[in-house]
């Protein structure tokens, strides 16, 4: 996990470096908070863009499925979160198997809850069409 942090911490910031060059060479001499304010912003709209034409179309299937995209990225954040702060207090270890289990153990739940769900449904549904006597 260490590992994979400190290299997608370096390509940021080769990229970072890249882009503030090339800035210079094209006459427009941002400060990093100007760098970081275009890159960001643009990058953040593309997201939008992308996500909210995903949520678009899943909207039309099921909210639930917007609902699980929605709580799998606020799961992602605090399992890295854990395991970061894990690294800097030095209770536990920073491992990326601890990442995967954590989101695997989520994966499972939700696996089971809609199952349950789907199962609660089937019943309700063939309730409603057994004739009354």
């Amino acid at each position: 996990m260490k590992e994979i942090i400190l290299i997608l911490a370096e390509l940021v910031n080769i990229w970072h470096d890249v882009l503030l060059d090339l800035t210079r060479v094209l006459g427009w001499d941002l400060s990093d908070k100007d760098l970081h304010f275009w890159v960001i912003g643009i990058l953040g709209l593309i997201a939008l863009l992308f996500v909210d034409s995903l949520f678009q179309a899943l909207s039309k299937l099921s909210i639930s499925a917007i609902s699980f995209l929605f709580t799998f990225s606020m799961v992602l954040v605090f399992v890295f979160a854990v395991e970061i702060q894990q690294k800097i207090t030095g209770r536990g270890n920073m491992e990326f198997g601890d990442a995967a289990a954590s989101i695997f153990g989520f994966l499972v739940f939700c696996g089971v809850y809609f199952v349950i769900r789907l199962l609660w449904r089937w019943v309700q549904a063939s309730r409603r069409k057994q004739p009354t006597s």
